[in-house]
């Protein structure tokens, strides 16, 4: 049953780094890479539709920040090019229908934080033509835009130019990410959002008191601009202790985001964590932590896209029904794009 299941769910990953992986090797092989290492994962786990999102390491920032995110999207347009059969990069909500009408897998480019953007907000319209349908202005740190999570101390709202930011991608329809902004920057972008927000991968902080989760209040907020929040499976953010870090923590996050606002606005971002580090990371430094977080951190039985069918088992043994596991593993995400993926102007 629960394959079946799984096999008929459209599967939505709003959070795998796979091009942090493909982008290190050689240009020639950045399609035959992703064929070889992450399609038959991709493939096994039955993702439909899949985020890719653009990050820029801090030793590339700020000077070649830009640099770094073209090359990335220059990387995620050649996948898709060289593997047309599979994947197709999608503009809008059209295509992804389209792709998923023809067995192809769905891939969404999104910004994580926009480093390479920074004041010039008008280099978003540049990153739009070449493809960028989500963002987020924010990882841990500052940003010229709005401070990360890891900042919250500060208590700042967006800057003037992340307002302006805001704006520009609500025009565009490009979908605004909170993921990683700061409290007062949720609360802000909450207050002046006219259009569908996503949470691309964030857990309930309820369960877990960690700045990288939402409050009920944030969640609640997500929702009634009619978003969509897609849990995070990183094992710090799911609990403290290494022993709750199970599958069966992360429904119980999923419960608890479908408790306050509905099954209709819940969604999974992964972010995979140890999957694209074991590409990137060198032997001698094995592992390793990334501002409070280990590389190497992985939930049992699901630490990568292969295992997502764990999930729908997890999910059905809770006792969820067909229907709403179907609207968590992606059909909340695919019923969100495709009414505002791509699409310019207007309010909600």
């Amino acid at each position: 049953m629960t394959e079946d299941l799984h096999d008929r769910a459209v599967v939505a990953d709003t959070h795998n780094d796979l091009l942090m992986s493909v982008v290190e090797r050689p240009p020639h092989r950045w399609a035959e890479f992703f064929r070889e290492r992450w399609l038959p994962q991709l493939r096994e786990g039955g993702v439909d539709i899949q985020v890719l999102p653009v990050f820029v390491d801090d030793q590339f920032r700020p000077e070649g920040a830009l640099r770094r995110t073209l090359r990335m999207i220059e990387c995620a347009h050649a996948v898709a090019e060289g593997n047309p059969d599979h994947v197709r990069l999608c503009l809008d909500g059209d295509d992804i229908d389209a792709a998923l009408a023809q067995g192809q897998i769905a891939l969404v480019l999104a910004l994580e934080s926009a480093p390479g953007v920074d004041a010039d907000v008008e280099l978003f319209r540049t990153l739009h033509r070449l493809g960028v349908r989500m963002a987020s202005i924010a990882h841990w740190g500052r940003s010229a835009l709005g401070d990360g999570s890891g900042e919250d101390a500060t208590g700042s709202r967006l800057t003037g130019d992340g307002v302006e930011a805001l704006r520009e991608l609500e025009r565009l329809g490009v979908m605004f990410d909170i993921s990683h902004l700061g409290a007062a920057g949720v609360a802000h972008v909450l207050e002046l959002a006219s259009r569908p927000l996503i949470a691309s991968h964030s857990a309930a902080r309820a369960l877990r008191d960690h700045h990288r989760n939402l409050t009920d209040e944030q969640i609640r907020g997500v929702a009634a601009t009619g978003g969509v929040i897609c849990v995070n499976f990183v094992p710090d953010f799911l609990a403290a202790e290494p022993e709750r870090q199970t599958i069966d923590r992360i429904v119980d996050h999923i419960e608890h985001v479908i408790g306050l606002v509905g099954v209709e606005h819940v969604g999974i971002g992964p972010d995979f964590l140890r999957e694209v580090a074991a590409d990137i990371t060198p032997p001698c430094c094995d592992g390793g932590d990334y501002t409070g977080v280990a590389l190497d951190a992985s939930l049992t039985g699901l630490d990568g896209p292969a295992e997502l069918p764990a999930l729908t088992a997890a999910l059905l043994k809770r006792g969820l029904d067909e229907r709403d596991i179907g609207a968590v593993l992606g059909g909340n995400v695919h019923r969100l794009f495709r009414e505002q993926l791509g699409r310019p102007g207007g309010a909600r």
